[in-house]
């Protein structure tokens, strides 16, 4: 490699594809370092689809012990074959989803069947063991899809009761579901560690990656190869405009104020727990227009605590008190002695931008056709520090009432959610005068006033 590459500090910082690629095939007396491995196979798809690498490495690593002498050539592989098998399985453990492509799978069957034939029956066994988790692993991911797009198809089937803020007092609000901030953070915890399990590593990388040919052809495994991501930023909206609705939704001053106060309690929680993703949905959802302008409602809520989480949150210097908090619930997390200790949930969509401007940030291919390796370091550290925050069990006692609520009661849409907040502090100004009327006469709505009984459900 080192005619190939380039090292500083014996890291190595460029090299062409093929010596990258090299690299990665174990032989007899060579096995890649696991950062290595990691690193090149979660950035390789920007150069080259997982399938196009997955058959150079099976074909290299056989191609290499040939020696002419068919006796020589089986003890040969047979020595290098148990390698071979451990690749595999840090690539199936790693990136799992990468198998989902059936060329992957009958790749991998290829190299079983190899295996076998070479009477290695020390590498079979692992072998059969990898292929069976990785099957597990798949399947799980299949229900944890439909589960998803079960639970969004019940949260969109919008009931008239949403429609009208009279109807509100049939609709049960967040506090009749769980009414402690502390059980309600916990819950919330929950569905962000459950949803952060199932993105894969590479579906940050996955983003930029170059678009394969053969992408268009039907088959059940061409999922958009970024979908974990996307269900959880996902989530991520709905929780604000959960929060938003729930304050909308009453009739009563005092009643949007207890929610608020609430909401605040809840975020703080949160914030306890390291779960800043719930933290920074629920402080969005409190900071939208329809929310933010309830002027008589937040005369009656005591803002000290929200005003040191917005701090905590603040977009300004790239949010570096929030980065500050991070760092910190890292360490704590670190040398954790629970598992409650461990948790860190970061904010998302921050972590995915940090990731983009890397990539954009940096050239991936050097002018001497060499790969910046550097980059892919750079790239594989702050991946793998989302790895072992997504490895976190939740510690909290599941409570499924209160899940269900929070995943599935239907939402406010923007339109709907100023609509509500008019009707419950009417607009101050001609522009709030203006985009009532809007709203309403563009219809977008089947908007129910409050004196139409009809939705009594």
């Amino acid at each position: 490699i080192s005619q190939a590459g380039i090292f500083l500090n014996s890291n190595l910082v460029s090299a062409s594809l093929e010596a990258l690629i090299q690299h990665l095939v174990p032989t007899v007396d060579y096995y890649p370092d696991r950062s290595y491995v990691f690193t090149f196979l979660l950035s390789s798809r920007l150069f080259l689809h997982p399938y196009e690498l997955m058959t150079r490495v099976c074909h290299l690593c056989v191609e290499q012990q040939r020696s002419g002498d068919a006796l020589l050539d089986k003890i040969r592989f047979r020595e290098v074959a148990p390698k071979l098998v451990q690749l595999l399985t840090e690539w199936t453990e790693t990136f799992p989803y990468d198998f989902r492509d059936e060329r992957m799978m009958r790749c991998l069957k290829d190299m079983t069947h190899h295996v076998a034939r070479g009477e290695e029956v020390s590498a079979q066994r692992p072998m059969q063991q990898m292929t069976q988790r990785l099957i597990k692993r798949l399947s799980a991911l299949g229900q944890y899809e439909e589960a998803v797009s079960a639970l969004n198809a019940v949260a969109m089937e919008r009931p008239a009761s949403l429609k009208s803020k009279q109807a509100s007092g049939q609709r049960s609000d967040v506090m009749s579901a769980c009414d402690d901030p502390f059980v309600l953070a916990q819950q919330l915890t929950h569905i962000e560690l459950d949803r952060l399990s199932f993105i894969g590593p590479e579906e940050f990388i996955q983003t930029f990656a170059r678009k394969d040919p053969l992408e268009n052809h039907k088959g059940f495994f061409r999922k958009r190869k970024t979908s974990n991501l996307e269900a959880y930023v996902n989530w991520f909206n709905r929780l604000s405009y959960l929060v938003a609705t729930e304050i909308c939704m009453p009739v009563k001053k005092k009643h949007r104020a207890r929610i608020i106060e609430f909401f605040i309690d809840v975020a703080q929680e949160c914030f306890n727990i390291g779960n800043f993703n719930s933290l920074m949905a629920i402080i969005t959802g409190m900071n939208m227009s329809p929310v933010a302008r309830l002027r008589k409602t937040w005369s009656k809520v005591n803002t000290d605590k929200f005003e040191i989480l917005e701090h905590q949150m603040d977009p300004s210097s790239n949010f570096s008190n929030y980065r500050t908090a991070l760092r910190g619930a890292t360490q704590r997390s670190e040398t954790a002695h629970s598992s409650q200790e461990k948790i860190v949930i970061p904010f998302f969509s921050l972590l995915i931008k940090d990731i983009y401007f890397l990539n954009e940030g940096c050239a991936s291919s050097l002018t001497n056709g060499h790969i910046n390796f550097e980059k892919l370091w750079e790239l594989a550290k702050q991946v793998s520090e989302f790895l072992v925050w997504r490895q976190v069990i939740c510690p909290f006692d599941r409570d499924r009432r209160i899940l269900q609520y929070l995943v599935t009661t239907p939402v406010f849409s923007e339109d709907e959610l100023h609509l509500a907040s008019y009707e419950s502090e009417g607009p101050e100004n001609n522009m709030e005068k203006d985009s009532r009327s809007s709203i309403l006469s563009h219809g977008h709505i089947s908007y129910i006033p409050l004196e139409d009984n009809r939705w009594n459900i």
